[in-house]
C-alpha cells in the first residue's frame, strides 16, 4: 500500500509492510500537480509494486468540502487514470497535527501524515486489503 498527503507544494508519501501492520514514511515528491511531480508520484506507485493507493482527502473540520478537498479529488481522480491498482479517498483530518508531534526529523512532516493516514485507514479497513 502507499498513503499520499496531497498537498500542490508537496506530497507525503508512505508505504505499508507487506503484512499491512507498519506504515513507514518516505521521501515526499515536490510538486505532485506538475508534470514532473505527477510522473515521479505514478513511478513510485510502479517501482513499489503497490496493490493500493490511499489519498489523504483534507475536509474541513465540519466535515465538509473545501478548495482543497476539491483539489485532491481531481488529483486522486487524474491519478487512477494513470495507474493500474486501486486510488481510495480517505479523511485525513488531524494526521498532520498528530505527525507534527514526532521529532523523527528523517522524513518530511508530510511523509509522516501520510504515515498516520495509512495507520489509520489500516486500522479501518484490516490487513487484507492490504496487500
Amino acid at each position: 500500500m502507499l498513503a499520499l498527503d496531497y498537498g500542490s507544494a508537496r506530497c507525503g508519501c508512505a508505504v505499508s509492510d507487506p503484512t499491512g501492520t507498519l506504515a513507514t514514511p518516505i521521501e515526499a515528491v515536490a510538486r505532485p500537480a506538475t508534470k514532473t511531480g505527477f510522473a515521479k508520484v505514478v513511478e513510485l506507485v510502479r517501482t513499489r509494486e503497490v496493490e493500493r493507493v490511499v489519498v489523504g482527502l483534507p475536509v474541513g473540520l465540519s466535515g465538509r468540502d473545501t478548495p482543497q478537498t476539491t483539489e485532491a479529488r481531481s488529483w486522486a481522480a487524474r491519478l487512477a487514470q494513470a495507474v493500474d491498482v486501486p486510488v481510495d479517498l480517505f479523511d485525513e483530518r488531524f494526521t498532520t497535527s498528530i505527525a507534527s508531534m514526532s521529532a523523527d526529523a528523517r522524513t518530511s512532516e508530510d511523509s509522516r501524515a501520510a504515515a498516520v493516514l495509512l495507520e489509520d485507514w489500516l486500522a479501518r479497513h484490516g490487513w487484507e486489503h492490504a496487500g
